[in-house]
């Protein structure tokens, strides 16, 4: 191969190769900033998570403690009379109701046996020892308690307070249980979030045995759970499957994409007082703002790298073609003209040349001088 054609030819393919390998390693770190951010909101929607669970038990507990300790309750427990109970307390929970999402509310003697529901007064005497860790805990060590549960009208985050007299005699127990659905609804008014609860069917059916049949169709079962609750249903059915929450043992994260737009999706385990898993919560969050950055920034690194290297070539061929070879060639034709024989030719222009090949082209001068004096 000529060296007109190799030489900016291979400054060329070298010039490709660095700028390829530039523009990889910067795709690769704008990627791994990428990464960072949204690992960020993965912890921003974690935070927000726990906060807003830790809250709804804070709040539960505050309303069932404030509760427990008024005269009347201690009473009225003091003699266990369900119909003063109700009479006492039935208006307020209607307004809790109405107004903060508290769906449940319950007191209970020991060792945890149902005194009055205010949400279903007629059902009551039941033994809750094993279908509510939560309490029979309470009612134990006759301390305060709060956390998640399945109850008999469904899952709930509850607090529960324990009652006593003057004396300091443990009398039961009183509960408030915030529902799911205001505590999901209010996640996504305040910012943004799609979310929803999903329960295991087994302790639901078992345990919530006041539930709307129609809650436990078919229509809301995913594998082995029963949709509760979702903001935004048909989207967090593309988003989170049974394949995704069935094997949810600790929080975990993924991006995936649902009516062409990619969402970051957490998946938060639900466990009972005991530990056990009743339910996995999703939350999901719109990335397109930095998936599209990244996806500018790919496309901007492309172009960039594009430049250059046309930028690059332009420049080996000017340089090879007009710098050496230019000056070669008419150095060729002198050298040729003077193995023919001609004396007169002489090099034009050499000022143009390199600093290196002008110095060449003089040694050729005074050699045709020199031939010519002789």
């Amino acid at each position: 191969m000529r060296f007109r054609t190799s030489a900016p030819l291979a400054l060329i393919l070298t010039a490709a190769v660095v700028v390829g390998l530039l523009t990889f390693m910067s795709n690769r770190l704008f990627s791994g900033l990428t990464d960072e951010v949204e690992t960020g909101q993965f912890e921003l929607m974690q935070s927000i998570l726990e906060n807003a669970l830790s809250g709804a038990e804070s709040k539960a507990l505050a309303r069932a403690e404030m509760i427990a300790s008024l005269p009347t309750t201690v009473t009225l427990m003091a003699t266990q009379n369900r119909e003063g109970l109700l009479a006492e307390y039935a208006g307020m929970f209607a307004i809790q109701k109405e107004k903060y999402g508290v769906d449940q509310a319950q007191f209970h003697v020991p060792p945890a046996t149902s005194l009055l529901r205010l949400q279903a007064p007629d059902k009551f005497g039941d033994d809750l020892s094993k279908s509510r860790p939560l309490v029979f805990a309470a009612n134990r060590d006759k301390a305060v308690k709060k956390g998640f549960a399945v109850a008999r009208t469904g899952p709930a985050i509850f607090g529960v307070a324990p009652i006593k007299d003057a004396a300091g005699t443990h009398l039961g127990t009183f509960e408030f249980g915030i529902d799911f659905g205001s505590l999901l609804d209010g996640l996504k008014a305040s910012f943004g979030l799609e979310l929803a609860v999903f329960i295991e069917e087994k302790p639901l059916r078992d345990f919530g045995t006041g539930v709307d049949p129609a809650r436990l169709a078919d229509q809301n079962r995913v594998g082995r759970f029963i949709r509760w609750h979702a903001t935004n249903l048909a989207l967090v059915s593309e988003l989170a499957g049974d394949a995704d929450i069935s094997v949810v043992n600790e929080p975990t994260t993924y991006v995936r994409t649902a009516e062409g737009t990619p969402y970051g999706v957490l998946l938060f385990p639900l466990k009972n007082a005991a530990g056990d898993a009743l339910g996995v919560l999703v939350v999901a969050r719109d990335f397109s703002g930095s998936r599209a950055a990244s996806g500018r920034s790919l496309v901007w690194q492309i172009a960039f790298a594009v430049f250059a290297v046309v930028i690059l070539a332009g420049t080996a061929i000017v340089v090879v073609r007009g710098r050496v070879l230019r000056p070669l060639t008419v150095l060729d034709a002198r050298l040729t003209a003077f193995a023919a024989g001609e004396r007169k030719t002489l090099l034009e222009d050499t000022d143009r040349f390199p600093p290196e090949i002008e110095s060449l082209a003089a040694h050729v001068e005074r050699a045709a001088w020199t031939e010519r004096g002789a």
